[in-house]
Order: C-alpha cells, then sequence, then structure tokens
C-alpha cells in the first residue's frame, strides 16, 4: 500500500454493547470510560489508530437512547450528528442480548447514511454459538450492510479482522494526527471522567445518572514533582450528597483513592487529588451547567 490513506470511522450502538471498551481496545489505551451502567459514555470520544501506511479516526458516540432531559437530548443529537461526513459508521451489537427492537429501530436510521455501515457483534467470548449464530442473521437480512462481523472487544478477538474492513473505506488522505497521539480530549476532561468512572462503579444504582464531574484546576506545584487537581463531583439532591460522601467520608475517599491511580498514569508523575460534592439540582437540564461540565 503505497499511498496514506486515513478516514474517520464512527461507532454508533445502543447504551452498554461494548462500544466504549471496543475503541479502547483498537487504540490500544484507554481513551474512554468503561462501566457497567447503560449511557456511561455522554461524550463523543476521538480515538486515533496509526498504523504504517495509515490511520483510522474513531468516534465513539453515547448509547443511543430515548432521550429523558436535556444532557439526554445532547447525548442523542452527537450520536445522529457523528453519522455525517465520516468514511465509515460501525453499528455494535451485543451478542448475549440479540438484535433487538432499539436495535433495529437505530438500524434503520442508518439505513440511509451516506457512508458504508458494518456490524460488529460483540462479548462472543460470554455468549454461546447459538446466540451469536442469531444476531448474526438477524444482521445480515439487513441488505444494506457492507459486512457482518463478529468478536469480542474484551479479549480483542476478531479485531484485526473489523480493522481490515474498516481500511479498505479509507481513501488516500493526511495523517491528522501525530503518531503518538491517541485522543483529542484536552486533559481536563479525561480527568474529569476518570473521576465519574470511578463513582459510577462505586455509587448505588439510584446515584449515577444525576452524578457530573468539573475540573477546577490542575496545577503543576512549583519545585515539587507533583500535580494538583482539584474537581467537584455535582448531584441533584441532598440525599445523593450523602451517598456520595459516604459514612465518614468513606465513600468520597475511596472514590479520590480508585481515580486518582488512574489521573497520574495519565498525567505521569504524582497527584494530589482534593475533591468536592456540590448539589445542583436538575442539572441534567440546565444549560449552563451542561456547558460547564463541556458536554457542548
Amino acid at each position: 500500500m503505497s499511498e496514506y490513506r486515513s478516514g474517520f470511522v464512527t461507532i454508533i450502538g445502543c447504551p452498554n454493547v461494548g462500544k466504549s471498551t471496543l475503541l479502547n481496545k483498537l487504540i490500544g489505551q484507554k481513551v474512554a470510560i468503561v462501566t457497567d451502567r447503560a449511557q456511561t459514555t455522554r461524550n463523543k470520544i476521538t480515538g486515533v489508530l496509526s498504523r504504517d501506511g495509515y490511520q483510522i479516526v474513531f468516534l465513539d458516540t453515547p448509547g443511543v437512547t430515548k432521550p429523558k432531559n436535556k444532557l439526554g437530548e445532547y447525548m442523542h443529537k452527537i450520536a445522529y450528528d457523528a453519522i455525517d461526513e465520516v468514511e465509515a459508521i460501525l453499528f455494535v451489537a451485543d451478542a448475549m442480548q440479540g438484535v433487538r427492537e432499539r436495535d433495529t429501530a437505530l438500524l434503520e436510521r442508518l439505513e440511509t447514511a451516506k457512508a458504508p455501515v458494518f456490524a460488529f457483534v460483540n462479548k462472543c467470548d460470554a455468549a454461546n454459538g447459538e446466540k451469536i449464530e442469531a444476531a448474526k442473521q438477524a444482521l445480515m437480512e439487513k441488505t444494506f450492510l457492507r459486512g457482518v462481523l463478529q468478536g469480542s472487544a474484551e479479549t480483542g478477538e476478531g479485531l484485526d479482522r473489523l480493522e481490515h474492513a474498516l481500511l479498505e473505506c479509507l481513501p488516500g488522505g493526511p495523517q491528522y494526527f501525530p503518531e503518538d497521539m491517541v485522543t483529542d480530549q484536552p486533559e481536563r476532561i479525561i480527568c474529569a471522567e476518570l473521576i465519574r468512572e470511578k463513582a459510577l462503579m462505586l455509587l448505588r444504582e439510584e446515584v449515577p445518572h444525576g452524578v457530573g464531574v468539573g475540573i477546577d484546576k490542575i496545577e503543576h506545584r512549583e519545585g515539587r514533582d507533583l500535580t494538583d487537581v482539584y474537581a467537584t463531583i455535582y448531584c441533584e439532591r441532598e440525599s445523593h450528597k450523602g451517598i456520595i460522601i459516604g459514612k465518614g467520608g468513606s465513600m468520597l475517599k475511596k472514590i479520590g483513592q480508585e481515580s486518582r491511580k488512574d489521573i497520574e498514569w495519565l498525567l505521569g508523575g504524582p497527584v494530589n487529588l482534593q475533591l468536592w460534592v456540590k448539589i445542583k439540582e436538575d442539572w441534567r437540564n440546565r444549560q449552563g451547567m451542561l456547558h460547564e461540565l463541556g458536554y457542548e
């Protein structure tokens, strides 16, 4: 392949099918947070895969579901906006769940997309052959699909074939990002997402969707190999604040300890992480707060 090739590929699917895990595995580095909670991804995440002779820029989108507030409307919009002006679209299905009504509804929207659409049946490491085959058959009935592939974002199975299929859609083009760059996300946004990931993993069911994280300040301490990170966790109710802080501050401390490890890896050195919790009632419906937390 003499000509350098490059292009953009949107990863889209319903909530919790493993899109962010797939992005991280393809890139070979963590650029998107991952939990077993639906709607973990709230923003469009860019992941850059650079190989000898080509570059694929992946756009990971929030799981498509019916919006319940302004944040949900924003997530819905950026998921659908991301199918325009790309070289290929990758629809991800869950082998365990099969192709459900909401998957079919999303596929109907993709049928009119200008770019070629591929389907990837994920989580094949956890599903039996019958389930995998049923999901593949349901997708093969969608004649507009360029290809139906299978594998596992968790183990990496089938990802070489997937990468090769997507490469075939790339035209000759420039190298959009430096070879050592894996995402265009600003440091402060990634830090906020890492804290939100730990909160999602550690908190009870009723709290996570009402949690947002803002980075107030990141500064390197003069004369020391230490970075101070000041962050605020926002919640919608007084009762949620109590759960996030925990008895004697135990839960907040746990969120901080878990987050700090990842932030230190990201920033490449010791971090002093300071967390606060604030109540902002109905923040998911407040445009100013959404803007402040990077949902714009």
